[in-house]
């Protein structure tokens, strides 16, 4: 695995202490990118000189940068790892840098995998009974609908890897339960997913978000990431006030200590450094990226996350899930990305579409 250690408000010591738990506590073997002297010093202090291997650069992504960065400053720290991804050194590659520098340097250098249009990023929501995949969770924000099936067939791939189901139900988020509701956009999609061989679920709303009802969620990236971050802020509130009202008076405070076990492992589920990160997907190589104020659990996490995917095959399932949809499917995809109907009902594969161009900065 590889890790941007330039990346995040904490660089490099967040990110450097990271990588050495995760080595330590789960034998994640890691290239650590940056500054040599800064790493070996943190190094040093962890008393892991020599446990890790380091890819000197002085270059970095800025994480108040946009998706142009990736042009501007070709021997970043993300640049250099995506290289060693492309060069068969590493598998998968770690960054909790800006968002849109990472997706825009990642899309160029690792380049979609044959047949997907745009990159998507998923999110692990704490669901119950188990864990629910959403995305696109910001990667791509103007989607067409042809791209929120791939984005199904990738959410399908994760999730038989990363929550073991064999067979993942999808739904696809929008303002009504029922067919016919939404934009041109979803409404197209629903169309799509439902002549698709994938487990479809059909429409889920925002409310349906956390209930487990699903175990992927398809959005374009606008509405995800809009939807990801107010069950974000949601979730912090709820679990803020949760502990006001445990601490306000004495018998609550009680109550409190009888149940600690229980609480503490409710905010551990609710807790995003748990998770690892978003899982950038469509792109040949696994790239994940955690959150901007990542701490070291949550880099550490990110890693283990990492090479879960990578030995898991990430990259072959996701070949598998386009080849059994481009079998049976009634659409094909042609030059332009577009879905045709297939002439006389006759099996196409997916077209070889064009290499994408740099992602917008709204990423």
């Amino acid at each position: 695995m590889v890790l941007d250690c330039m990346g995040g408000d904490h660089a490099p010591r967040e990110v450097v202490a990271g990588a050495v738990a995760a080595a330590r506590d789960h034998g994640v073997p890691l290239i650590l990118v940056g500054p040599a002297r800064r790493i070996r010093a943190l190094l040093t202090e962890y008393d892991a000189v020599g446990n890790l291997s380091i890819v000197h650069t002085d270059e970095s992504l800025e994480m108040g940068e946009g998706a142009l960065a990736s042009w501007r400053k070709p021997r970043s720290s993300i640049a250099i790892a995506c290289e060693l991804i492309k060069h068969g050194k590493a598998g998968a590659l770690v960054s909790a840098g800006s968002t849109a520098g990472v997706v825009a340097t990642s899309a160029v250098r690792l380049k979609t995998q044959h047949g997907i249009m745009r990159p998507a990023l998923a999110v692990t929501l704490p669901t119950r009974p188990g864990p629910t995949v959403l995305l696109d969770s910001g990667a791509t924000a103007d989607a067409k609908p042809e791209m929120l099936v791939q984005f199904a067939m990738l959410g399908t791939a994760f999730a038989q890897i990363r929550l073991g189901v064999e067979r993942p139900r999808v739904g696809l988020l929008t303002i009504g339960s029922e067919p016919g509701k939404g934009n041109k956009l979803t409404k197209k999609a629903h169309e799509l997913l439902a002549a698709s061989p994938l487990e479809f679920a059909g429409n889920i709303e925002g409310h349906d978000l956390l209930r487990g009802s699903v175990d992927v969620i398809v959005a374009d990236g606008f509405t995800g990431n809009i939807a990801l971050k107010t069950m974000e802020g949601t979730l912090r509130i709820a679990v803020d006030e949760l502990k006001r009202a445990l601490s306000s008076s004495r018998t609550a405070k009680l109550g409190a200590a009888l149940q600690r076990k229980e609480l503490t492992a409710l905010t551990d589920r609710f807790n995003s450094d748990t998770y690892g990160g978003g899982v950038l997907l469509g792109l040949n190589g696994a790239v994940v990226v955690a959150h901007g104020a990542a701490t070291s659990r949550a880099i550490s996490a990110a890693c283990k996350l990492a090479f879960d995917l990578s030995e898991g095959r990430l990259i072959d399932r996701v070949k598998d899930q386009l080849g059994a949809a481009a079998r049976p499917s009634r659409f094909r995809f042609g030059r332009d990305g577009d879905a045709r109907p297939a002439e006389g009902g006759a099996v196409r594969e997916a077209g070889q579409v064009a290499e994408p161009q740099p992602p917008g900065d709204g990423a």
